[in-house]
């Protein structure tokens, strides 16, 4: 039974059809989130793999392959198109036609180059890769969606019903000031983009200088630079909030920021969480999953030409189809 949360996701999807690539058709989980997203119509998928072996899968469990399609690419009518757009984009680093033709058959890259071709419009994997091999396609193919910007990663985090972005928890593992301030502004945008209130909270040990150290320095000097860039022109409309720096108590809950940041707009009303490193942020939301019960869909790409995105290898059935959902309204704006 789908949660409240991504059953509204799935209507949001539904209402804009998108196609969606996985790479990883011999993970039965990924198999299961497949079924749950198409017959929810929240989107079309395209399952790399085993045509034979899902076909079977779907039949045992009797399960519909509607808006499902399976597809080998080895066998791939497309395969010699997506080697050659491979070559074009990375010959001048190096890479010869022959590591190409290789490459292009590697299940993620072959799905990251039909993104890029434009045969569906998004990816999501990672049940059974590494995150730095879902990333390193979405990089050198698809590429940041800003040149002053890196890409980055956010989940949601579903609480009593409630959601909440949390980021960076599973791409930069030590931001600097300029990454933590980006990080944190590309979020607001993703919040905004879901439906999230963009009350930013820069999180830390310390709230407004209880704290010290080269840790909180850095927290509070991308806090500095953020504030700073939300007074440019294309921030004006979107009633962005930030704050720091802000211990996770402060940060949520009310009667504690009354005590420790009274004067703040963000402290005790947070909806979106900055950690200071992946180590933080990939402990905090783990935590909540596995001990609060939380709900949590993600890591999600921020930043990119166009939504390739990543999945814990923990991540339950119900966890993926969330992600492919979440995806599917990347691709709608």
């Amino acid at each position: 039974m789908l949660t409240k949360y991504l059953t509204e996701v799935m209507k949001k999807a539904s209402k804009d059809v998108k196609t969606i690539v996985l790479p990883e058709g011999e993970d039965k989980r990924v198999l299961k989130a497949a079924h749950i997203v198409a017959e929810a119509k929240a989107a079309k998928l395209i399952i790399l793999g085993d045509e034979a072996e899902i076909k079977k899968y779907f039949e045992e469990n009797a399960w519909s392959m509607e808006d499902i399609k399976v597809l080998k690419p080895e066998n791939s009518a497309k395969l010699a198109d997506y080697t050659n757009l491979l070559y074009q984009l990375r010959k001048e680093k190096g890479m010869t036609e022959e590591e190409a033709q290789e490459t292009a058959l590697n299940y993620n890259y072959f799905g990251t180059l039909m993104v890029k071709a434009g045969d569906a419009d998004g990816m999501v994997s990672g049940a059974n890769h590494s995150t730095a091999d879902t990333v390193r396609p979405a990089l050198q193919i698809i590429k940041s969606a800003r040149k002053d910007r890196g890409v980055s990663s956010f989940l949601i985090l579903v609480s009593n019903n409630e959601p909440y972005l949390f980021s960076d928890c599973g791409v930069v593992i030590n931001p600097n000031e300029k990454e933590l301030a980006d990080i944190a502004l590309t979020s607001a945008e993703t919040a905004i983009q879901f439906g999230i209130e963009p009350k930013v909270a820069m999180l830390s040990y310390s709230t407004y200088g209880s704290g010290k150290g080269e840790a909180v320095d850095k927290v509070k000097n991308a806090t500095l630079l953020a504030k700073e860039a939300l007074k440019a022109d294309e921030y004006k409309d979107m009633h962005i909030e930030l704050d720091g720096e802000l211990q996770v108590d402060a940060a949520l809950d009310m009667v504690v920021a009354a005590k420790k940041a009274s004067d703040s707009q963000v402290a005790g009303k947070a909806k979106v969480l900055i950690f200071p490193n992946l180590e933080a942020g990939n402990i905090g939301y783990k935590l909540l999953q596995r001990l609060g019960g939380c709900e949590a869909y993600g890591p999600v790409l921020q930043g990119l030409n166009a939504p390739v995105n990543d999945l814990s290898r923990g991540a339950f059935a119900e966890d993926i189809a969330g992600v492919i959902a979440i995806t599917c309204l990347q691709a709608q704006h």
